[in-house]
């Protein structure tokens, strides 16, 4: 939901506090950080799928092994059971590769994406006080000025003077605010790239870890299920394409 005030004001005429250049600037770089929210709670919600997703692969994978290995292919050929139990031993190891993986992603990106997105309520208040500054700025102004066009009476010339004193305060509480803001906004905003550029890498640098062990599991796992084949993989290809003609050239298997 949009928290920027300025959209209110939208085909209003100029407030008397600021000029139009100035609070339209100002309206841009806050519509910038809206945006940089919305963006730091994407990347925190995706970065939290992403670990979801890594140990739901891995789960996927393990019930593919026990799968197998409860079955009647394992069963009957102590050769390929010997492969699915290296295959088991691996995907163990490379569960304990995927858990740290994950726990360096929560700890080096996704906590710190929510932690960024926790500057922003403040950030709304902020912006939200300047904006009722200059609301009663302009209201103290539009009085002053009422009175200004009055007849000069004692009377007049007592709140003339009154109202005089309090648009100063008003003046000052504004431009205190105002000046805050800009500077604020504009500072958070330049600095998001510091910020994230760590977890970035971090999340980078996770994975590159994690796929390293994989590989290296892999390679041991392909191994040994292929280490009585000097078949090359489209040699591998070609004799499962074979196989499966054969199967389905047998009579039971030939459609009527």
């Amino acid at each position: 939901m949009s928290w920027n005030p300025f959209s209110r004001h939208t085909g209003s005429k100029k407030s008397l506090g600021v000029s139009r250049h100035a609070e339209r600037e100002l309206e841009r770089d806050v519509k910038k950080l809206e945006e940089l929210e919305e963006a730091s709670k994407k990347l925190y919600k995706d970065g939290r799928r992403f670990t979801e997703a890594n140990t739901a692969l891995g789960k996927a994978e393990q019930k593919i092994v026990q799968g197998l290995m409860g079955s009647g292919l394992c069963q009957c050929d102590e050769s390929f059971q010997a492969d699915m139990v290296t295959w088991e031993s691996q995907l163990e190891e490379l569960q304990r590769h995927r858990q740290d993986m994950n726990s360096n992603i929560q700890k080096t990106f996704v906590d710190p994406m929510k932690k960024f997105s926790s500057v922003f309520p403040a950030v709304q208040s902020a912006v939200k006080k300047r904006d009722q500054s200059l609301q009663e700025y302009n209201k103290i102004k539009s009085k002053f000025s009422k009175y200004q066009e009055k007849e000069r009476t004692g009377q007049n010339i007592v709140k003339l003077d009154s109202n005089r004193k309090a648009l100063d305060i008003a003046q000052k509480e504004f431009d205190t605010q105002d000046n805050a803001v800009r500077q604020d906004v504009a500072k958070l905003y330049e600095g998001r790239t510091e910020y994230f550029r760590p977890s970035f890498g971090a999340l980078v640098r996770s994975q590159l870890t994690y796929n390293t062990e994989a590989f290296k599991m892999y390679s041991a796992v392909a191994s040994e299920l292929f280490r009585n084949s000097k078949c090359s993989e489209n040699e591998r290809k070609d004799r499962m394409k074979q196989t499966l003609a054969d199967m389905k050239a047998l009579s039971i298997t030939k459609d009527d």
